[in-house]
């Protein structure tokens, strides 16, 4: 879909541009990291070693703590889907370099969380056998496009894990179908699950809970959902809320500013400066559906905010 102006009640489209070269899109991108993705710096064409013989475009660190690693094609190419499965079993095995370099960049304060870990790849376009094959994988890999126009405009899209796309990529197969749409709520390689969150839950949590995931999953095909020990947060680049689920009542960490959105009267607090699980600091309390009612429009809000 083109880009257009508006000049005076007509449109005008935005040509496209390039970046004169891949260096410069890796350089806008690790330079908004916190925007974009919302994860932290920790190097740039880091080396592999002997073994592996190559140098990672990027390496981050996700707001839960993950180990982020971003590959770039300024050109649609195929090799950046097995280029980053190369570097993520780098990661696997390597991970106390992972860990030097995040405390030379971060300090040694941060606790690195292992449990998932985020590949991902920014290029033009992708080759249906890439989409094809991120699906049978099942990997953590988010396949990204991007486009630049001539009026300083930089866009970007995830189109992996997409609903959309799977029954043409599939030939409509049905199990490709139904593994396609679960990857988009939870990942394959995820070490805890939306069901465990529920375990030992009263049916009223249960159902506020599934009420939550239905609403989230509902706003955007972007949204997915990524269960964490403590938490569930749904998420495009970044965390948009996270629900943690108690035994009477549950919270939503929203990405809002609390001092500026003050969330449904009754129910919320800033929690900028308090300890919690989860990211985003507008606390929500649930402990009815009602409650939910008067928050979904803060969660809408965030989702806006953060370039839904």
């Amino acid at each position: 879909m083109p880009l257009f102006r508006i000049v005076k009640e007509n449109v005008e489209p935005v040509p496209q541009a390039n970046f004169p070269t891949e260096r410069a899109l890796q350089a806008l991108v690790e330079q908004n990291l916190g925007p974009i993705f919302n994860c932290r710096f920790v190097a740039s064409e880091h080396p592999t070693g002997p073994q592996h013989r190559g140098r990672i475009d990027t390496l981050a660190l996700s707001e839960d703590d993950n180990p982020v690693i971003i590959e770039y094609k300024k050109v649609e190419s195929s090799e950046l889907v097995n280029q980053s499965l190369y570097y993520l079993a780098w990661l696997n095995d390597h991970r106390g370099d992972f860990a030097l370099a995040v405390q030379r960049a971060l300090g040694h304060k941060v606790e690195i969380d292992w449990t998932e870990t985020r590949v991902i790849c920014i290029a033009p376009n992708y080759r249906k056998y890439d989409l094809h094959a991120v699906q049978v994988m099942g990997r953590n890999i988010e396949l990204w496009t991007y486009r630049r126009f001539q009026n300083d405009t930089f866009y970007l899209e995830e189109v992996y894990p997409a609903g959309g796309g799977v029954e043409e990529i599939s030939e409509k197969n049905p199990v490709m179908v139904a593994a396609g749409k679960k990857a988009a709520i939870t990942r394959a390689t995820a070490i805890w699950t939306f069901d465990q969150h529920l375990e030992n839950k009263g049916q009223d949590m249960k159902d506020i809970a599934m009420a939550v995931q239905d609403f989230m999953l509902g706003v955007s095909s972007s949204i997915e959902e990524a269960p964490k020990k403590r938490y569930i947060a749904y998420r495009s680049t970044q965390n948009i809320v996270c629900m943690e689920i108690q035994k009477q009542k549950i919270y939503l960490y929203v990405k809002l500013n609390p001092k500026i959105n003050k969330g449904p009267d009754g129910l919320s607090r800033d929690v900028t400066a308090i300890g919690h699980f989860g990211t985003g600091d507008l606390e929500i309390t649930l402990r009815s559906l009602k409650d939910f009612e008067l928050a979904k429009s803060w969660l809408l809000k965030a989702h806006e905010e953060l370039g839904g």
